[in-house]
């Protein structure tokens, strides 16, 4: 099981959070880190707050760091 890590205030503050949980840079995404259940404790202890998958959208988007997936377009002809 896995849990998405973000700042409702800035991306300096989320890298430097994911940092010293652990993180490596390889689990951002876009606009999260991915965290694994193993460190989800470690998280919280450090001051994470869990959220619902709506209210951690809505402060994404309330804080401007909401960046979505592009999907490529089909170039099939009909």
């Amino acid at each position: 099981m896995w849990s998405h890590l973000v700042s409702d205030v800035s991306f300096t503050e989320l890298h430097a959070f994911a940092a010293r949980l652990g993180a490596p840079p390889r689990a951002f995404e876009r606009d999260h880190y991915d965290v694994p259940a193993e460190r989800y404790a470690a998280a919280v202890a450090q001051g994470a707050v869990e959220v619902g998958p709506r209210e951690l959208v809505g402060r994404l988007r309330a804080a401007g760091l909401r960046r979505r997936k592009r999907w490529a377009r089909s170039t099939r002809s009909a």
